[in-house]
């Protein structure tokens, strides 16, 4: 009988997460030495498990040694996005039926934002992001929202991996700018992204509380539309409507 963890779960199912988030945590990429000493797990279990994971193609060994995800772990990606797309369409929905302007959905996918769901606003001009984009965590309103649930010295490493390169001149450069910034979405409950990522366009993003995976939601649209009086409309909505999400999200867990 396979052994119980102490939640309830099944133990080796659960070490198995155990080393694809300490695989991707580390940038997709580690050395078996590297997990040994990130995990409490035997190096015999640690190694047994990984050969199972490499046989299902959810991981693959290079030449020099080092573990890296593999592609089994795509299909199984793409189905879940579909899903949870399907599920929070209805919110998205509804913000832009509010509001007149795009919204979005997007989650955490190691140092990047994946953005997996999208209603599109029904104006001429629309944005650049789709289903399926990745984009940098420090110059997007869904980025700056999903970072602000971290601790300093974790985006400190983050941006240490994933560089913070300028989309605009308004983008961000530093990390301590982006403390900056993070500590002032912390005090106010969303994001802003202000031309940072497109020029003339303006983001609201607001962190879904509770959420399964680090996620967040947004509106944005051009700058003459999104202004302040837009503003003092849209954060109520975003916070209702991030609020509707954790619950859906959490009861989907509990129901699975």
């Amino acid at each position: 009988m396979a052994e119980r963890a102490s939640s309830g779960g099944v133990q080796s199912v659960e070490r198995v997460f155990e080393l694809l988030e300490l695989i991707t945590a580390a940038g997709g990429e580690v050395m078996l030495s590297e997990l040994a000493a990130s995990t409490d797990l035997p190096l015999p279990t640690i190694h047994r498990l990984l050969r199972t994971l490499v046989a299902k193609g959810y991981v693959r060994q290079l030449a020099n040694r080092r573990y890296v995800l593999g592609p089994g772990l795509i299909r199984l990606g793409e189905g879940a996005s579909k899903q949870l797309g399907a599920l929070v369409r209805p919110q998205l929905k509804s913000l832009v039926e509010q509001l007149g302007e795009t919204a979005n959905m997007a989650v955490l996918d190691s140092d990047r934002v994946l953005y997996i769901a999208q209603v599109p606003s029904k104006h001429s001009m629309r944005m650049f992001t789709e289903v399926g984009r990745r984009a940098h965590l420090h110059d997007t309103g869904v980025g700056k929202a999903i970072l602000a649930q971290m601790t300093d010295d974790t985006v400190r490493v983050i941006m240490a991996r994933a560089g913070m390169p300028s989309a605009t001149s308004r983008s961000i450069t530093t990390v301590d700018d982006l403390l900056a910034e993070l500590h002032l979405i912390r005090e106010r409950g969303y994001a802003v992204d202000d031309g940072e990522q497109e020029v003339g366009v303006r983001c609201f993003a607001m962190a879904v509380p509770n959420a399964p995976t680090l996620t967040a939601i947004s509106v944005s649209g051009p700058v003459s539309r999104v202004d302040d009086s837009f503003t003092e409309h849209a954060v109520p909505l975003l916070r209702a409507a991030a609020h509707e999400l954790s619950l859906d999200l959490n009861r989907t867990v509990l129901d699975a």
